[in-house]
């Protein structure tokens, strides 16, 4: 899908964001934390750089699985409330808005694909299950760049005070646990 609308917006560094905004910023810094976790654990598993590959598949498992959940509650509330604010103005279908769900859903079926493979714990399939988690990593790894630097100061010059204040309220009270 192509971007549209961006050539509107100045750099990240230019823009202040409101309070919703900088809340969902902020959820980004602790999900790259936790993402860039699961990617090193996969790029061993990849490597063969791990003695057990049952127990590092079963450790990034339960390390995705705790992930997915606090990513879900962040890509909900984006939908649901940042997304949906924005719609109004620039619409849905087309353009970033219509990009960022689709990278969501993206890094939900990489997601998906692994939990699902990791079941049965196959560790002639090690190296391939990893490999979702790189493709998540990589994709989420753009997928936030674009937010912090293309839609959330979209959103900062698009949205009222009072629109600014419904998003503060919505997001900071759910944060991430």
């Amino acid at each position: 899908m192509e971007m549209l609308h961006c050539a509107m917006v100045g750099g990240a560094s230019d823009v202040a964001l409101c309070a919703g905004l900088n809340q969902l910023k902020n959820e980004h810094r602790h999900l790259n934390e936790r993402k860039r976790a699961l990617y090193e654990t996969a790029g061993q598993i990849i490597n063969g750089e791990l003695e057990n590959k049952r127990e590092a598949l079963d450790a990034l498992r339960k390390g995705t699985e705790s992930f997915s959940a606090q990513l879900k509650h962040h890509a909900e509330r984006e939908e649901n409330v940042l997304f949906t604010m924005m719609a109004r103005y620039i619409g849905r279908e087309n353009g970033p808005i219509a990009m960022m769900e689709y990278e969501h859903d993206e890094a939900e079926k990489y997601i998906e694909i692994f939990l699902n493979g990791t079941k049965i714990m196959d560790e002639d399939q090690a190296e391939v299950l990893a490999s979702y988690i790189v493709q998540m990593y990589e994709l989420l790894t753009n997928h936030f760049f674009k937010e912090e630097n293309v839609l959330f100061p979209m959103a900062e010059k698009l949205l009222s005070a009072a629109e600014k204040d419904e998003l503060e309220e919505k997001v900071c009270t759910t944060g991430l646990q």
